[in-house]
């Protein structure tokens, strides 16, 4: 008999401590990084992180979760449209 496992529902969470460390839950995947700027893909949209010296302290890919310290200056939420559907939305206005 086949054991049904339990995989946790990912939820969104983002806490920033005294801008100095930011913790992100709901991680789908890190586009790209590094001392500036962080990049990453969450269930609620992209996330743009800029700051300086920042590192990223811990990784858990199973629970989607991403710690980063640094001196933070922004986080921008965004919501990406692909390529193909902005042209066809220029090209048809």
């Amino acid at each position: 008999m086949d054991k049904m496992i339990d995989v946790p529902a990912f939820t969104h969470v983002l806490k920033l401590n005294d801008r100095k460390n930011i913790i992100i839950s709901g991680i789908k995947k890190i586009i790209n990084f590094d001392d500036k700027e962080f990049n990453l893909e969450s269930i609620m949209g992209n996330i743009i992180i800029k700051g300086e010296n920042l590192e990223m302290i811990k990784l858990d890919t199973l629970e989607g979760n991403v710690s980063i310290k640094g001196k933070i200056n922004s986080f921008t939420y965004t919501d990406t449209i692909s390529k193909e559907n902005s042209i066809l939305m220029k090209l048809f206005k």
